[in-house]
């Protein structure tokens, strides 16, 4: 997949937002490296996919001694997969809470690590995070899915100062609910009591969570680091 198209990491390309941005921006001219623990069924081109656990250092290092045979530079990392339980404090298994903060927190930070190498080399480096409106919302039931969102969002904050040296922008979207598997488990009732808390009383959709990303993609977005975008009013 040599090429002088812009080169885009994200992670989570299976299924839901991932896949959706996959798609979204092989169409707008990039070529795509996905990881996600399932093969994605996407076939294009300009798409990479690889099979990692976010959960599995060895996994990751991996993958990017792979993505050496591919390209020299990334100039954006997307980093979208997550995982959820919404349980509270005394129905949440320990073994859960791990699982939980060994993707979302321990998972970020290991690809962030191991991109700078590859972003650094980009005209324009962009790195997208992904938080929660159930951050600012303090939902009942998300603690520990809201706990390691909170970790994601301080690490961009600190990453956006120590990696501005190398013009390397650091910023987070935190989408509001979705359709996808990560809410399907969640009644009806108390996604409508969710979204009433919000300002914009409505599920998100796809193209709200890429249109945040092209804003902080955009070469022209070269002083906009460290910041949180909640979709829907909710921060």
């Amino acid at each position: 997949m040599k090429s002088e198209k812009p080169v885009m990491l994200i992670t989570g390309t299976s299924r839901g937002i991932g896949r959706y941005l996959a798609d979204y921006y092989l169409e707008k001219g990039w070529s795509v490296l996905g990881c996600a623990r399932q093969e994605s069924g996407l076939n294009h081109e300009n798409f990479t996919s690889f099979t990692v656990d976010l959960s599995d250092e060895s996994r990751i290092d991996h993958m990017f001694s792979e993505l050496k045979n591919h390209t020299r530079k990334i100039d954006a990392v997307i980093n979208n997969a997550g995982i959820s339980s919404m349980n509270l404090l005394n129905l949440t298994p320990y073994a859960t809470a791990q699982k939980i903060f060994s993707v979302n927190v321990l998972g970020t930070f290991s690809i962030l690590q191991k991109s700078v190498r590859f972003l650094k080399k980009s005209d324009t480096p962009r790195i997208v995070n992904f938080s929660t409106v159930a951050v600012p919302l303090r939902l009942s039931g998300e603690s520990l899915y809201a706990a390691s969102k909170s970790a994601v969002e301080t690490m961009t904050r600190i990453l956006a100062k120590e990696l501005s040296a190398m013009n390397i922008t650091c910023n987070t979207v935190g989408p509001a609910p979705i359709r996808t598997d990560l809410i399907k488990g969640v009644g009806d009732e108390k996604i409508t009591a969710l979204l009433k808390q919000m300002a914009i009383h409505r599920l998100a959709e796809f193209k709200d969570v890429s249109n945040v990303i092209d804003f902080f993609l955009s070469p022209a977005s070269d002083m906009v680091t460290g910041q949180i975008v909640y979709l829907g009013g909710a921060g």
